[in-house]
């Protein structure tokens, strides 16, 4: 038995192996390698001198401090507004369905076209929004959203937001529809009212899947680069870029391979951490089971 188990497993064990392992642990050489596109037949290690390189690069500080300001603007947002849409569409009405259809559509699409789109509906001279807010008398002339590092920034975040709230959205909804109705009507027995409620009943039954949601979240929003670079490709003058886009750019750009793997080895490193942290957190104050 312990055979044949063996053997069913096999295929999906060199398939992860192959696809998720091997990319790994070649990544991590790499980062300790000189290869780049005019070097790839004269490879030799060179130590820490990528990570050397890269901590000196100014660019690399900028995209580390907008990471820190992406991922807590990008989260925290989407989870106030994902938490509310949940609440609001946790009791039935009249086309719930078709609006949860609505509501849930960007998070059916892929992040670099919407990243796209959303590019030319922000653009400087024909782009619908500056259209709308020119003939709502809001704007006198079209405002350059992506020229600007100021609106460049709060742009990409904003998209961002506006595609991650069905995902809290729909996490936080399946929680609240999970809570027993007999939880409810032992509070209102008690005489607890709507925000009593709120704080001893539904928060506590659904913070095992606040945290693990916002755990997850926190990684994917570090590790996606997707609306940005459809938006502005870490533009202007790196003003939107983030370590993941960093990363891409150095790729495109530089075609150091191994200065990207390096950054990337960073990237892991400061998730790892982060994970550690936090479930060390949740355990110590008991806030959830992941």
């Amino acid at each position: 038995m312990k055979r044949f188990i063996f053997w069913m497993l096999l295929p999906t064990f060199s398939i992860v192996a192959v696809l998720t392992y091997y990319p790994t642990i070649k990544g991590v050489f790499l980062a300790f390698e000189d290869y780049t596109v005019f070097n790839f037949q004269n490879i030799q290690f060179v130590g820490w001198q990528n990570f050397e390189n890269i901590f000196m690069d100014p660019n690399f500080f900028i995209a580390l401090w907008n990471t820190v300001w992406w991922i807590a603007f990008s989260v925290a947002l989407q989870f106030v507004l994902g938490f509310a849409l949940a609440l609001l569409m946790k009791e039935p009405f009249k086309g719930r369905g078709i609006y949860a259809g609505i509501v849930f559509y960007p998070w059916a699409l892929s992040g670099f076209a919407l990243g796209i789109l959303w590019s030319w509906l922000l653009n400087g001279q024909f782009g619908l929004i500056n259209d709308i807010l020119i003939k709502l008398h809001l704007i006198q002339h079209g405002i350059n959203f992506l020229s600007n590092p100021f609106y460049a920034f709060i742009s990409v975040i904003a998209v961002n937001v506006w595609y991650g709230v069905p995902f809290f959205a729909i996490m936080i909804l399946a929680a609240l529809q999970s809570i027993p109705n007999s939880l409810y009507e032992a509070a209102e027995i008690d005489g607890a009212g709507a925000i009593s409620k709120f704080f001893n009943v539904t928060l506590p039954y659904i913070k095992p899947t606040v945290v693990s949601t916002l755990l997850l979240r926190v990684i994917w929003v570090m590790n996606f680069p997707d609306i940005i670079y459809g938006m502005t490709r870490g533009g202007p003058a790196g003003a939107t870029n983030i370590l993941a886009t960093y990363m891409i750019n150095i790729v495109y750009y530089e075609t150091d391979y191994s200065k990207a793997s390096a950054v990337g080895l960073i990237i892991v490193s400061v998730l790892m951490i982060y994970a550690l942290i936090y479930l060390k957190f949740t355990s110590t104050y008991e806030l959830g089971e992941i």
